[in-house]
């Protein structure tokens, strides 16, 4: 951890805050990524001993703790009460930089693996089928082009291989404009007028499809700053 060297509230909230990488490790943790291997896959760039080290540092300065996942002997990582207070902390930094420093992207800010997590952890459980719906993603423009996403009420994954159930969904989209959706910037119904998002399966299906799917909490303020 960096010390400034300073006597100030501050100096020192950034010195457990603003270390690189942190603030997205608190965003991983905010959208329920317990698991390590959770939290590293939505940090593409972060080798694992890195994400090691700012997990310790966090634990040490009681932001992190370590709890039971389910009933087997496997932990997780989750935010104290006192890391639970820095959640307004994460989101006004995010809608400042919605409405001050949000531009196009850039191809290599296009993460699908990010991405799907996202989706995956925003999927509105209350509202899917009483059965296992299983949906396919063919994203244009990235060499990791074909994901499954497995959802049940009870629980939603995503897969790199296909898990080899009944396909009851298969979703074709332009990786940008997915992540235009998701944060708002574009609606659903739009990116379907437009052909850059393809939703086939049955009618019943189809029409539930985007009903399933909560946008990015940040959606309303990158909605608000592209005006």
């Amino acid at each position: 951890m960096h010390s400034y060297g300073q006597y100030c509230p501050i100096a020192k909230g950034a010195e457990i805050f603003a270390d690189r990488w942190t603030p997205l490790i608190l965003r991983e943790l905010l959208a329920d990524a317990h698991r390590f291997s959770d939290i590293y896959r939505g940090l593409p760039g972060i080798s694992r001993s890195l994400l090691v080290s700012r997990l310790r540092l966090l634990e040490r300065a009681g932001v992190v703790e370590r709890r039971p996942i389910g009933t087997g002997d496997a932990s997780g990582y989750h935010l104290t009460d006192g890391g639970q207070e820095l959640r307004p902390v994460v989101m006004a930094l995010g809608e400042w930089a919605a409405r001050r420093a949000f531009g196009d992207p850039e191809p290599s800010d296009l993460k699908p693996e990010v991405l799907m997590g996202w989706i995956a952890r925003r999927v509105n459980r209350d509202l899917l089928p009483d059965r296992r719906v299983l949906v396919r993603f063919d994203l244009q423009g990235t060499p990791k082009r074909w994901w499954w996403m497995l959802l049940e009420p009870a629980d939603v994954s995503v897969c790199r291989q296909d898990p080899g159930f009944d396909l009851d969904l298969s979703v074709t989209a332009d990786l940008a404009d997915l992540y235009r959706v998701w944060l708002g910037r574009m609606s659903f119904g739009e990116a379907r007028r437009e052909g850059s998002v393809r939703v086939e399966g049955s009618t019943s299906l189809v029409q539930a499809f985007p009903r399933w799917l909560a946008l990015s909490p940040l959606a309303p303020a990158v909605r608000a700053g592209g005006r």
